[in-house]
């Protein structure tokens, strides 16, 4: 068989395990598009409620830290790659951006351990924690991640990649907080009728978080790395990383749900 006859079955397989993968999710997961959202949060989040935002009287997928974490991977995902015009950049940012990105990482860790010490009954905590401080920090950490992922992506994938960093200098940092910090005043807004956008754009952003990672992972199994031309050329191992996406997803939700009776938050944390 040849080579190309041997990627078009590779892709109609990716295609077919993509589509069964998705619609055993649709299918099996409760009703409702919300609650479809939720389960993807849940496979990632705790979804403590009082750790999460409430708009419209209706919690988001995902708490208050993993809300600014996804959104915020995601917008920065689609600042670098729209805003910025860095579709094939493949170099990490300078040494100074990169070790703020870095802190930015630390800061929310920080931030998590400050939270989780406040739950356990004696523990020494330095502050009290704050939902907006859980958003912002998760944007902060979200922003660096897409600033990490998005050249290993770019490196893994194309065979024309560009030898420059997704993020060159500090104005370009600033045009990505910038951005980073609209979303997070429209979530503190808590206006009723964001409660579907950005539920939606939170779940889009883990699943595009997870496919991304899955899509780099098949490409280096397969020994695929910087053969594609664009993303019509890289569909196959895209559309594993999807089906695998949505497995990771569903057996996570299963596997939870069995352990702890519940599809909300945990039991005994509200």
């Amino acid at each position: 068989m040849s080579t190309s006859h041997t990627r078009s079955w590779a892709r109609w397989l990716a295609a077919v395990l993509a589509a069964l993968t998705v619609g055993a999710y649709l299918g099996l997961t409760p009703g409702g598009v919300l609650t479809k959202a939720d389960m993807v949060g849940y496979a990632v989040c705790h979804r403590i409620p009082s750790h999460s935002f409430f708009i419209g009287g209706r919690q988001l997928p995902l708490c208050a830290r993993c809300t600014g974490t996804f959104l915020g991977a995601l917008i920065g995902l689609l600042g670098q790659g729209v805003i910025l015009r860095r579709r094939r950049a493949s170099e990490f940012p300078p040494p100074p951006i990169l070790a703020l990105l870095v802190g930015f990482i630390l800061l929310m860790g920080a931030d998590g351990l400050n939270s989780y010490l406040s739950m356990i009954p004696g523990a020494p905590y330095l502050y009290e924690p704050r939902q907006w401080l859980r958003l912002v920090t998760g944007t902060l950490n979200g922003l660096a991640l897409s600033g990490i992922l998005l050249p290993l992506v770019h490196f893994s994938l194309w065979r024309d990649i560009t030898p420059e960093r997704v993020i060159r200098r500090w104005r370009d940092l600033g045009v990505l907080v910038a951005l980073e910090g609209g979303m997070v005043g429209l979530v503190l807004t808590r206006w009723p009728p964001l409660l579907y956008p950005l539920a939606l754009a939170g779940a889009a952003g883990v699943l595009t978080m997870l496919t991304l990672i899955n899509t780099v992972l098949v490409v280096m199994l397969t020994g695929r790395e910087n053969r594609y031309g664009g993303w019509r050329e890289a569909i196959g191992p895209l559309l594993a990383g999807i089906a695998l996406a949505f497995l990771e997803v569903g057996l996570i939700d299963l596997l939870r749900y069995r352990l702890t009776g519940t599809l909300e938050g945990f039991p005994g944390l509200g």
